[in-house]
């Protein structure tokens, strides 16, 4: 019975030592990506919903001068989002 125990135990300790091989090699994976700042993050998904909704705007608006002032906040937050876009690779 002494044995069975042992044997128990050196199981356990190899899974032990899987399960921690396994969460250094996540940590070294988590590291090595990219870094995302989350106010950029949230600045560029943002401005592109606005965009989404100014672009459907601009299809269904039939005035001209509205789809003047449209063309203009979509050139706007064009703008913007290569503005972003260069903080983010800094």
């Amino acid at each position: 019975m002494g044995d069975a125990g042992e044997g128990l135990i050196d199981a356990e300790a190899r899974l032990q030592e899987r399960m921690d091989e396994l969460e250094e090699s996540r940590k070294v994976a988590k590291d090595k990506g990219p870094k995302v700042d989350p106010e950029v993050a949230r600045q560029t998904e943002s401005l592109r919903l606005a965009r989404t909704e100014l672009q459907r705007q601009l299809e269904l608006t039939t005035h001209q001068v509205r789809r003047e002032q449209i063309g203009h906040a979509i050139a706007e937050i064009e703008r913007r989002l290569a503005d972003v876009g260069t903080k983010k690779k800094k």
